[in-house]
């Protein structure tokens, strides 16, 4: 898997595991769907995502 499939994965798999803690568990988890989003939005305007940077210290492929 390439990175940027990997990172939508992630972010999927994070914003849905938040919506189903939410509703749930305590609500607060929402908090955590809305991070991963406003972080998702802050990387299309400046190019830069910390989920990338980590993802390609690990070795994942370009």
């Amino acid at each position: 898997m390439k990175l940027n499939e990997m990172l939508r994965l992630i972010a999927g798999v994070f914003v849905l595991l938040a919506i189903i803690l939410g509703a749930t568990v305590h609500p607060y988890w929402n908090y955590f769907a809305a991070f991963v989003a406003a972080n998702l939005i802050q990387s299309s305007f400046t190019g830069w995502c910390p989920m990338m940077a980590l993802l390609r210290k690990l070795g994942v492929q370009e």
